[in-house]
């Protein structure tokens, strides 16, 4: 019988779980075991008593990290990387080229790695990261809301405004899942938003749905450069799949806003998208360079555990019960988008955009698996 582990989340603040009862029943139903340390679900609102009755066994860390699949939420941590092993598949959200040691130390157990983040279907989509996304991109704007507020350090500004009173100035950079969901959230709160994405057709798609004071507009170096010191609020939303975010916004733009406005930088878990972001924890959320309020939380969503925690695995399992249920060979050939998620086989590195991150030669994925 093949085993699925998950394990309790040690990353700072990280309150979700990998799993739901309701997905345990599932993976119970197709014959596999599924081992859950004690109290994994508890920050998401789901007791061990839920995953006990839905036949999963509550076990400790070791055996949790034991079984044969190993699906979680983030990375590793360093405390974790005793556990990986050549045996192992673990399928979670990797993020290397914003946690190079995580990268090596897979390559060092020469653990099978499958990034969620980096799982690409034909048409560019990105399955099992766009939940996180929108999660992601809602917060960011309530993030920001919230930060303009005088008591927490803002400039005292509602994102709206008021009658006869100018509403905030919201800059989102990207329009993909993160910077719509954080665009069209900010425009429903009356604030007036830029949203700035390299892509004229990609925002000429978006168009139908633009409501508010919404601005789609086609992104330049030069634009960048003189909209930001106007912004009160700019989120980085952009995403390169399994690389670095490149940076948009250079040390001299930033110091250039205005004070005591605000930076949400949702592309930090890739390294962020401006100069001057430094990851921070939901604990310590923001840090103020040169007069700006940044917020740079590397897992956004969360915040929301019970949410995300739902959320995520409504797009997973399927994904979980293939490689389970039929091993990862099979699975790959049922769901060729899988070949995309394989970011480290037995050694070596099979995703191009991880290989020039970790500046490691790739090696193609089939190659790796055979």
């Amino acid at each position: 019988m093949s085993s699925i582990g998950i394990p309790k989340e040690i990353k700072p603040d990280e309150l979700r779980v990998a799993i739901t009862p309701d997905g345990v029943r599932e993976l119970i139903s197709q014959g596999l075991e599924v081992k859950i340390q004690s109290s994994a679900g508890e920050g998401a609102g789901i007791p061990d008593e839920a995953f006990d009755r839905a036949g999963a066994k509550i076990v400790d860390q070791q055996e949790a990290w034991s079984a044969h699949l190993i699906v979680k939420v983030k990375e590793p941590q360093e405390e974790e990387f005793k556990f990986l092993r050549e045996d192992m598949i673990l399928f979670t959200y990797l993020h290397l080229a914003a946690y190079p040691k995580v990268g090596e130390a897979l390559l060092k157990a020469k653990t099978t790695g499958i990034g969620y983040e980096t799982v690409q279907l034909e048409n560019g989509s990105l399955p099992l990261l766009a939940p996180m996304s929108e999660i992601a991109g809602r917060l960011a704007a309530q993030v920001g809301a919230h930060l303009l507020e005088k008591p927490h350090g803002g400039k005292g500004v509602l994102m709206g405004g008021c009658t006869g009173v100018q509403p905030a100035r919201v800059i989102v950079l990207g329009a993909g899942t993160v910077g719509w969901n954080a665009a069209r959230l900010a425009a429903g709160m009356d604030a007036e938003v830029m949203l700035l994405d390299r892509s004229p057709d990609r925002l000429r798609t978006l168009e139908g749905d633009r409501k508010g004071r919404l601005m789609s507009i086609v992104s330049s170096r030069g634009l960048i450069e003189r909209l930001i010191p106007t912004a009160d609020l700019l989120i980085g939303a952009v995403l390169t799949p399994g690389g670095r975010a490149p940076t948009l916004v250079d040390e001299n733009t930033v110091m250039q806003m205005k004070n005591n406005s605000v930076i949400v930088d949702v592309a930090i878990d890739q390294g962020g998208c401006i100069a001057t972001s430094v990851e921070t924890t939901h604990t310590n959320p923001t840090i103020k360079i040169h007069g700006v309020q940044h917020y740079a939380v590397g897992n956004m969503p969360g915040a929301v555990p019970f949410t995300s925690t739902e959320a995520l695995i409504s797009v997973t399992l399927p994904y979980i019960l293939g490689i389970a249920g039929r091993g990862l060979e099979e699975a790959v050939t049922e769901r060729p988008e899988l070949l995309s998620g394989l970011n480290t086989i037995r050694g070596s590195v099979c995703h191009p955009g991880v290989a020039k991150a970790l500046r490691i030669t790739p090696r193609h994925p089939m190659a790796c698996l055979r």
